[in-house]
């Protein structure tokens, strides 16, 4: 029987809790209210928390300030979702074979991925241009689709290894057994039971390739019809004054598609990673 946690034990808990939670809400929430605001009086000294001059007016003007706001929304979507559909296309291929198979260079070949995990993309955005460059792919959704999933691979992979891990053999002898082949016993056995490790990697991916397409946007693509949101964001800072409040209610608006997505996959998650591969 676990031991009931003392009175200050649970002071430090909540305390915890508490404090991380506004750190990482904090922004948030400095955000929403500074899209509240006027746009001259945002940096107004003394500072006021609550003003009565809040309003919801820049969540109306930013369409008409940067009119492709819900295509460069679009595209983010867009680009997030095939970056992810992609990478796992390689990803879980890749990371049964890890898991499974006993073959030469296995071991450095999962090194190696963990240095790619260590590089950013900054580093090798003049290689990665060139490629670019000579395969055509310059100004097209490829151009920034191709090199997100390649930079989530090497972390799906040593995730979904994991999980493959945890999965008895019994259950691909079993499969085996009856005349299944590998690849049948991976798509109608092994997958199914896999499902939770797939969208916890699925969500990562997405998220991420979400949050990180400015670089690639910026250094791939002079189409304005192919931006990504981080590019309209861009678009708010002017030559001599930035629409701060506008901005802010285009960053809120913005993450909304990855909010939603996180918010409906949750409870699969949950619910999948309670229950067990097998009966005992």
């Amino acid at each position: 029987m676990i031991d009931r946690y003392r009175w200050y034990e649970l002071v430090l808990i909540y305390a915890g809790i508490l404090l991380t939670l506004i750190f990482l809400l904090a922004p948030f929430l400095e955000a929403f209210m500074v899209s509240l605001r006027p746009l001259e009086l945002i940096f107004r000294i003394p500072y006021r928390f609550f003003t009565d001059d809040m309003s919801f007016d820049a969540y109306a003007a930013m369409w008409s300030s940067v009119p492709g706001l819900p295509l460069y929304i679009f595209n983010s979507f867009f680009i997030a979702v095939s970056v992810t559909v992609l990478a796992l296309a390689c990803i879980i291929p890749a990371a049964y074979a890890v898991s499974r198979f006993t073959f030469f260079g296995r071991d450095a070949i999962l090194a190696a991925f963990l240095g790619i995990n260590m590089i950013g993309a900054a580093v090798l955005i003049i290689p990665l241009y060139k490629l670019m460059l000579s395969a055509g792919l310059l100004n097209t959704y490829l151009a920034m689709i191709i090199p997100g999933a390649a930079f989530s691979v090497p972390t799906g992979i040593f995730l979904m290894r994991s999980y493959f891990l945890r999965i008895p053999r019994e259950l691909e002898e079993a499969a085996y057994v009856d005349g299944a082949g590998r690849l049948y016993t991976l798509w109608r056995v092994i997958l199914p039971v896999s499902l939770p490790g797939i969208m916890v990697v699925a969500i990562t991916t997405f998220i991420a390739a979400y949050a990180q397409q400015f670089l690639f946007a910026l250094t791939f693509n002079a189409v304005d019809a192919y931006n990504p949101l981080p590019m309209g964001l861009y678009q708010f800072f002017g030559r001599e004054r930035v629409l701060w409040n506008e901005l802010m209610a285009a960053s809120l608006t913005g993450i909304l598609p990855v909010l939603l997505v996180y918010l409906f996959l949750q409870r699969h998650i949950v619910a999948g990673l309670t229950s067990g591969a097998v009966k005992e």
